[in-house]
């Protein structure tokens, strides 16, 4: 039996909870994303993930702060999910940064390496990353399915 928690956010997260995993998509794609396991729910929609990763939501339904981590910049999963969930290129994902930077908003800490994702999102109660498919995951996280 599964059931829906919404979370309350800038905008609402719907994480469905005891879901089986979507089928294949067409393109699968060269992410997952990760979360820290007192994260409740198994799905995230794109639009919410994207919200999270724009800092649009700031926090989860507890109350709890949602903490984005980042790839860096060079990293082609970093790429890949910028233009798979935020709809957008790098440099204007970092066009969005500089002028949300002067309006005092900082962007998500940025990671260099899958591991230390994982281990951000390991330690860190609220986070929230994406790592490459090959990565090898921890019991410490779990992993959340896109849906659109």
């Amino acid at each position: 039996m599964s059931r829906a928690l919404v979370f309350t956010c800038s905008v609402a997260i719907v994480l469905a909870c005891a879901l089986p995993a979507a089928g294949p998509a067409a393109a699968e794609p060269s992410y997952r994303v990760i979360v820290h396991p007192d994260v409740q729910g198994a799905k995230i929609p794109r639009a919410a993930l994207s919200s999270i990763f724009l800092k649009k939501a700031p926090k989860w339904g507890d109350g709890s702060p949602v903490l984005p981590v980042d790839q860096s910049v060079r990293s082609p999963i970093r790429q890949s999910f910028s233009n798979d969930v935020l709809g957008q290129g790098l440099v204007e994902v970092q066009v969005y940064w500089q002028r949300k930077m002067s309006a005092g908003v900082t962007p998500p800490p940025v990671k260099p390496t899958d591991e230390e994702v994982v281990a951000y999102v390991a330690s860190t109660r609220g986070a929230i990353g994406y790592v490459s498919t090959a990565v090898p995951l921890p019991d410490s996280v779990k992993t959340v399915a896109v849906t659109d």
